[in-house]
């Protein structure tokens, strides 16, 4: 089968959620026979139009970022140019959307008609835009955000309404589907994300691991991995931290990630007293990911909205690490299949404290359950989330589309 996966990311770096579900997808299904190809867009760290990445084929059209009109330019000619280059030496029995933008300009492309469509909504686009960029107060700027919210809306929903399948990879973005797009329920195939199992696994050797990173041999780790944002609840689990020490003395938690709010935080700790038992360590490298999930003892995902799914909770729970959510979105659904104990009663600090409280005196009351709740963990991962199991799906979707 001829698959051309359509995104506005590159599997080049495989450090958010969408590049690696795209990253895991295409690999995977190259190394099962098909002929696969990504169009996305030429970012500025890439130095070449097309690379092959693990038997995938990367086409890069330039993207001009600088202005609305020459973005709008990028997406509705040299995207639409590529595509039709691209389906004229290759002639794709399916096209995998990822994202909207780059989707468009396919979708523009009478070429593209006849072709049978999937869309993957990881999230919505407006939503995501809202999130990361608070509604200014000039009128001018007011104007420009309202504007570009009504254009994100009408891109996605043209993208969606273009396809015969739509996957998501939580209840949680179906129901968001149905609710702000109309989209039917029977249109919807719920995909669940996936772990590198290999990548990700357990050690027996915690305390060697800890001192590689130079994390503290004797106290009880909490680890977090979040880019630095308002939406991902960091500020919460700060003043959480406050809360527990109160009771545990000998708590420590790593923060991992960058992002806007690097410095306010790091302020707030200072602010609270607390800089001796939180880590930041900035942005971890691919390379060293999976020795900080190994170190930890309990993982915390303080997310405040828009937990799409959640793939850090999973290779957590791959590395053998207990890990503690907020009930939003796709977290509510990975730990209550697990035990619903792990999920926090809301987004508040006071809650989060407790809950970490009382898992921690569990575990230091008796070393052994620690050892128990992470082989559970690990066998959790094993039986639901591996990636192989997310691309076969996917596969399967491909063949009933096309058969169809």
């Amino acid at each position: 089968m001829n698959v051309l996966f359509v995104s506005d990311v590159s599997i080049t770096k495989a450090t958010s959620g969408a590049e690696r579900v795209l990253f895991e997808q295409s690999t995977i299904l190259q190394k099962r026979g098909h002929s696969v190809h990504i169009l996305t867009r030429k970012l500025p760290e890439h130095e070449s139009s097309h690379e092959i990445i693990q038997g995938v084929n990367e086409w890069r059209y330039d993207a001009d970022q600088k202005s609305i009109p020459s973005f709008s330019k990028s997406i509705f000619f040299d995207c639409k140019k590529l595509f039709e280059f691209l389906q004229d030496q290759f002639s794709f029995d399916v096209i995998n959307f990822h994202q909207p933008f780059s989707a468009f300009g396919v979708i523009r492309s009478s070429a593209s008609q006849k072709i049978k469509k999937i869309y993957t909504c990881h999230s919505l686009s407006f939503e995501e835009f809202q999130s990361r960029n608070s509604k200014p107060r000039n009128v001018i700027k007011k104007v420009l955000y309202s504007l570009n919210i009504k254009v994100r809306r009408f891109i996605e929903r043209k993208a969606l309404n273009s396809s015969g399948k739509i996957v998501v990879l939580s209840r949680f973005t179906q129901e968001k589907l149905q609710c702000i797009y109309k989209i039917p329920v029977e249109k919807v195939t719920v995909i669940p994300g996936g772990v590198d199992l290999k990548r990700f696994h357990p050690t027996v050797e915690r305390t060697k691991v800890r001192q590689r990173l130079n994390i503290p041999k004797e106290k009880m780790i909490l680890l977090t991995v979040r880019d630095l944002e308002p939406r991902m609840g960091l500020e919460n689990l700060i003043y959480a931290v406050k809360k527990v020490r109160l009771e545990l003395p000998d708590i420590y938690l790593v923060l991992g990630g960058k992002g806007p709010l690097g410095v306010d935080l790091k302020l707030l700790t200072r602010k609270l007293g607390i800089e001796d038992c939180i880590r930041f360590t900035g942005f971890i490298p691919e390379e060293l990911l999976p020795d900080y999930y190994r170190m930890a003892d309990i993982f915390i995902l303080p997310t405040l909205e828009l937990e799409g799914f959640g793939l850090i909770t999973l290779e957590a729970l791959g590395s053998g690490v207990p890990v503690l959510g907020t009930p939003v979105g796709g977290t509510v659904e990975i730990l209550s299949r697990l035990n619903s104990k792990y999920l926090f009663k809301d987004t508040k600090p006071e809650s989060m404290a407790e809950l970490i409280i009382e898992t921690c005196q569990e575990f230091e009351n008796n070393p052994e359950l620690w050892q128990n709740v992470s082989s559970q963990c690990r066998l959790f991962a094993e039986e639901n989330y591996s990636w192989e199991k997310n691309a076969k799906s996917l596969e399967n979707l491909f063949a009933e589309v096309t058969a169809g």
